[in-house]
C-alpha cells in the first residue's frame, strides 16, 4: 500500500519555512563585507591597483544603493571615502574619487620616502606612509601619513609621525595644497 504522505507534492522550501514560523530575510551586513572584499591577488602598488573589490567595479548606482541601504541599518559602516562622499553629495561620482588618488599617488610617487600601503580601512583604497619620518621617533610608532576622507572637500588628512596615541589629522585643502606645502608636511614633529 503506498503511503499517501508521500505522494503529496511539497510547499516549496520558502514556503515550508513560512508555515513553521520561520521568517529569513537577507543580511544586508554581509552583503556589504563581500562588497567590500579584495580577491586575492598581487599586493597593490597604487591606489588604482587597489581597486578590485565590488565597489569599484559594479554599476556606481547599485554601488550607492546598496551602501545607502547598509548604512540605514549600521551608520558606522566601513566604506570608500569617495562613496561616502558620493552619497553626501560632496562628489559627483566614482571616477572622480579616482581621479583625485591617482593624482595624488603620482605627486607622491615622485618624491622619495613616501611607501603606498594597500590595506587600509575596509574599501579603501590605502594609504601613504613617509618613511623617514620614523627616524625622529625615540620609540617605536606611526609614521607621518597621508589618508583620504570625506571629512573636508580637500579630500585629503595627514597624520604626524607619533608614538602613542594618533594625533588629530591636519587637513589638506586638496591637490595644490598638498603640493604646495608637501616639504612642510614631510618636516613634520612628533
Amino acid at each position: 500500500m503506498l503511503d499517501s504522505s508521500a505522494s503529496k507534492k511539497q510547499a516549496p522550501p520558502a514556503q515550508r519555512g513560512r508555515n513553521r514560523g520561520l521568517h529569513v530575510e537577507p543580511m544586508i551586513g554581509l552583503e556589504w563585507s563581500e562588497a567590500l572584499e579584495q580577491p586575492n591577488g598581487a599586493t597593490a602598488a597604487s591606489p588604482a591597483e587597489a581597486r578590485r573589490a565590488w565597489v569599484h567595479r559594479a554599476p556606481e548606482a547599485q554601488v550607492l544603493a546598496l551602501y545607502r541601504a547598509a548604512s540605514a541599518a549600521e551608520p558606522a559602516l566601513p566604506a570608500p571615502w569617495w562613496l561616502r562622499a558620493v552619497a553626501s553629495g560632496g562628489l559627483g561620482s566614482r571616477r572622480e574619487g579616482f581621479l583625485i588618488e591617482d593624482r595624488v599617488a603620482k605627486l607622491l610617487d615622485a618624491r622619495p620616502g613616501w611607501v603606498f600601503v594597500p590595506w587600509g580601512v575596509d574599501g579603501d583604497s590605502g594609504y601613504w606612509e613617509y618613511m623617514p619620518s620614523e627616524r625622529m621617533l625615540a620609540e617605536p610608532g606611526m609614521p607621518t601619513t597621508l589618508a583620504h576622507t570625506d571629512r573636508h572637500g580637500g579630500w585629503i588628512d595627514v597624520v604626524r609621525v607619533h608614538a602613542g596615541p594618533a594625533p588629530a589629522p591636519t587637513a589638506v585643502g586638496g591637490l595644490a595644497d598638498l603640493r604646495s606645502n608637501l616639504s612642510r608636511l614631510e618636516s613634520l614633529r612628533p
